[in-house]
């Protein structure tokens, strides 16, 4: 019994400091988007993304331990600890990727190159005043969800430079892909400040919740969500978004409603992880709905 409490308490660990959840939402919007957009399977590019982020939310925890203290992020103590040699994994293993990477697909290097250089910029205190970009009002937010886009969408879209787009995909396509997935990532980086406030608040870090308070923040994401599904509905209107896209719009709803319902009772770490685990369960069921061709997912 004390083994399988052991054994539990290190996976709780393991699984809060790779942060899995943000790991596999990304990598799955690299597979699912890779191919909506391009019309290609980017499996190993999904790999990459997959490491990508497992490496800088490793590098993350080592730098965030006074506001994750005060959050009550599990794993924290065991970061605090082993600092050093997180430190030392995580940079190691970034040298080696890139170089390994390189050789197999030149094409993403000068995108993995701006992720990671965003990532050392968000987290680590390079800007005046000894300040990280995770601490700037505004800042903060944005430069979380141009990661996503150089990943999820830079990532596939530089490798398949050149060619030919996915059949019934323009650019405009592309642009309106981005606009839907930008707002609605942006929803999830201020719920996941509602969660953060007391540590954000005691570390300085100028989230949309420190700043407007909580209900100021409620009505900022609301409006992110309806934006985001316009977005879609507004492009497939105007013939731009073909439905196998636009029934995304779906997503949102979806987010809104099991949002709404911890936010009753106070968002906890727990609500974040599951509702991140729900976007990433979307995002494998819409890419074998697309794949296996079922009814709608050619129109």
């Amino acid at each position: 019994m004390l083994v399988s409490a052991a054994r539990r308490q290190a996976l709780a660990t393991i699984l809060s400091i790779s942060r899995l959840h943000i790991v596999a939402i990304a990598a799955l919007g690299t597979l699912t988007f890779g191919w909506l957009l391009t019309g290609r399977h980017p499996v190993l590019l999904s790999a990459v993304c997959a490491l990508d982020w497992f490496l800088v939310n490793l590098l993350n925890r080592v730098v965030d331990l006074p506001e994750d203290r005060a959050n009550a992020i599990a794993g924290t103590e065991f970061a605090a600890r082993h600092a050093r040699t997180l430190l030392a994994v995580g940079l190691g293993c970034l040298g080696g990727s890139l170089l390994a990477v390189h050789l197999i697909v030149p094409a993403i290097t000068p995108v993995r190159v701006a992720y990671h250089a965003l990532g050392l910029a968000y987290n680590w205190p390079l800007w005046p005043g000894g300040r990280r970009l995770k601490q700037l009002y505004f800042w903060k937010n944005t430069a979380s969800a141009l990661g996503f886009v150089l990943t999820v969408f830079g990532y596939p879209l530089a490798a398949a430079w050149g060619q030919p787009l996915a059949p019934g995909i323009t650019w405009a396509t592309v642009g309106c892909a981005l606009g839907f997935f930008v707002l609605f990532e942006l929803s999830y980086e201020i719920i996941y400040d509602l969660r953060d406030l007391p540590g954000d608040r005691a570390a300085g870090v100028r989230t949309y919740p420190v700043v407007h308070g909580m209900r100021g923040a409620v009505r900022i994401i609301d409006g992110l969500l309806v934006a985001s599904s316009a977005v879609l509905l507004m492009g497939y209107g105007a013939g731009l978004v073909p439905w196998r896209l636009a029934i995304m719009m779906v997503a949102p709803a979806l987010q809104a409603l099991v949002y709404k319902r911890a936010l009753r009772r106070g968002i906890t770490s727990a609500d974040c992880i599951r509702l991140t685990w729900l976007g990433a369960s979307l995002l494998a069921t819409y890419h074998l709905w697309v794949l296996l061709r079922l009814p709608g997912a050619d129109l």
